[in-house]
């Protein structure tokens, strides 16, 4: 897929990441899709469900399963506005989600790159081909600013 389509979905992404920020919610949003078709769209939201497993990676995973009656993601891409966490990945090769788009990167739980390297170990059985820094600059800037309001 060309930078300017992984660009568009990016900025679909962010929308879902909006919606996460106006509603307290670290503003992380995600899109699943089959080829050209958007199958699910997610935010995160662990807040506002007391579930600690709803980033928006997983809200996302959740509603594309359902929609295609599999757990089984094969031939999808994942784009998320943020670097996912060990938890998010997990479930990125559960699924067999086959590519993996994301916006800024995480230093501090990043696990594609920044934090640490999980999809270069050996035990999965399955890893997403995986590109960062899609529209890195927009991504890291609505984390920027929610932190700071929530600091203000």
């Amino acid at each position: 897929m060309s930078n300017q389509k992984h660009e568009n979905i990016m900025k679909l992404a962010l929308i879902e990441a909006r919606k996460a920020y106006d509603a307290n919610e670290v503003p992380v949003g995600a899109i699943i899709t089959i080829g050209d078709e958007i199958i699910s769209t997610g935010y995160n939201q662990s807040i506002r469900s007391n579930d600690p497993t709803c980033h928006a990676e997983i809200d996302s995973i959740r509603k594309a399963s359902n929609k295609i009656g599999n757990y089984r993601l094969i031939d999808t891409t994942l784009y998320t506005t943020l670097e996912p966490c060990a938890m998010c990945f997990g479930a990125i090769v559960h699924a067999r989600i086959s590519r993996l788009v994301f916006g800024a990167y995480d230093p501090k739980t990043g696990v594609c790159s920044s934090s640490s390297n999980l999809h270069e170990q050996a035990c999965f059985n399955h890893t997403p081909q995986i590109t960062g820094g899609v529209l890195e600059e927009e991504c890291s800037l609505i984390l920027k600013d929610f932190f700071k309001e929530r600091r203000n």
